[in-house]
């Protein structure tokens, strides 16, 4: 089970943390061909969005990686779950009905989420 808890958190924390990063950093218009949400959303809101991302990834990773606090993994793969949920309501609300990715992210969560607890 750590193997797969391994190579499943590890690509959930990689992706979030170049889209946390990309949020974080980048400008209203060089998001908006990624990401069309931004355009109804305060940039305040956005770069907290980001800023929870890369917090996120570092909790699915480093708690496990040191050994201290293993739990926070398991916290962090809930916290990619319950965002997960609110990106594809965002989605749908604007009227995007391309939410494909937000279900995988959601599948690899809720994969993360058990193997945390099982392991």
């Amino acid at each position: 089970m750590t193997v797969a808890y391994w190579t499943v958190a590890g690509l959930l924390a990689l992706f979030h943390l170049y889209g946390g990063g990309l949020k974080v950093v980048e400008s209203r218009e060089r998001l908006l061909p990624m990401m069309a949400w931004v355009d109804s959303t305060p940039m305040p809101a956005v770069r907290a969005i980001g800023s929870v991302e890369i917090l996120g990834a570092a909790g699915l990773v480093l708690p496990r990686l040191t050994g201290v606090a293993p739990w926070l993994g398991l916290a962090a793969a809930v916290g990619f779950v319950v965002l997960q949920i609110g990106a594809i309501r965002v989605h749908l609300r604007v009227g995007d009905r391309q939410v494909a990715l937000n279900l995988a992210l959601l599948a690899a969560a809720g994969a993360t989420v058990w193997l945390a607890a099982v392991s």
